[in-house]
C-alpha cells in the first residue's frame, strides 16, 4: 500500500490537519520526507500551515469552501458579501468566502480560493450564528439579517445621515433584492442586532427597514 492510499484509508474526510497526518503516517520514519513527496506530485494540498486537503484523484467528495472558511482562521464564521450572496440577498456569485471573526483582519490567498475575515467585538460577532450544510461538512454562517448588519456597518463609504437614504442604499448601491428581505425581516432579530451593536448607522438602518416592512 503506498503512502496515499494508506492515508485516504484512515482519513475520511476531504479536510484534515497535521496532526490526522502524523497519526495517518506513525508507521514510516521519516514522515515529513513522505508529506513533501506528497504535496509535491499533488495527491495532498496544503491549504495554509497545518491545514490539507486531499488533491483532485484522491478526493471521494467537493471540499466545502464554506467548511475551510471556518478553519482556515478562527474563531470565524461567514458573513458579509459571500453570506449576503448565499441567501440569495444579491445577485452577484462572490468568489471570495467573506467571514467575520474576533481576531485581527486578515486575508489569504490558497490553492482554494480566497478568504476573508473582518474583526468585530466580540459582542458584534457572537450574534445571530446558525450552522448549516451537513455532517461532517457543517459551517457556521450568520442569519441573513445579520449578515446584512455586517455589510453596512463595515462599508465605510456609506455615512448615512438619517434612515431615508437607505432605500437608494439598500437597493441600488448594494442591489439588495427587497422580495428576499421582506421575506427574511423579522423585528425581534433586528432589535437584537440594533442592541449588540449599539451603531447609529445600524439604528436607522432599523428604523428605515421598520418603516418599510412594519413588525
Amino acid at each position: 500500500m503506498t503512502s496515499i492510499e494508506q492515508i485516504r484509508q484512515l482519513i475520511d474526510q476531504e479536510i484534515f490537519d497535521y496532526t490526522q497526518l502524523m497519526m495517518a503516517l506513525k508507521e514510516y520514519r521519516k514522515p515529513r520526507d513522505v508529506v513533501s513527496d506528497l504535496l509535491r506530485k499533488i495527491e495532498i494540498i496544503r491549504i495554509r500551515k497545518g491545514l490539507y486537503i486531499f488533491g483532485p484523484l484522491w478526493r471521494r467528495n467537493n471540499v466545502s469552501l464554506e467548511t475551510l472558511a471556518n478553519l482556515v482562521y478562527g474563531p470565524s464564521v461567514i458573513s458579509l458579501d459571500y453570506a449576503l450572496s448565499w441567501y440569495g440577498l444579491i445577485p452577484e456569485h462572490v468568489e471570495t468566502i467573506t467571514s467575520i471573526t474576533t481576531g485581527r483582519s486578515r486575508a489569504f490567498n490558497t490553492p482554494a480560493g480566497r478568504f476573508s475575515y473582518l474583526q468585530l467585538s466580540l459582542g458584534r460577532y457572537a450574534s445571530g450564528i446558525t450552522i448549516r450544510g451537513s455532517s461532517p461538512m457543517n459551517w457556521l454562517v450568520v442569519e441573513p439579517l445579520k449578515a446584512l448588519a455586517d455589510k453596512v456597518w463595515s462599508d465605510k463609504r456609506f455615512q448615512p445621515s438619517s434612515a431615508t437614504v437607505f432605500a437608494g442604499y439598500l437597493f441600488s448601491d448594494l442591489r439588495i433584492d427587497e422580495d428576499s428581505l421582506e421575506k427574511l425581516y423579522r423585528q425581534s432579530q433586528w432589535q437584537l442586532i440594533e442592541k449588540v451593536y449599539s451603531s447609529r448607522k445600524i439604528s436607522f438602518m432599523f428604523k428605515y427597514l421598520y418603516k418599510r416592512f412594519g413588525g
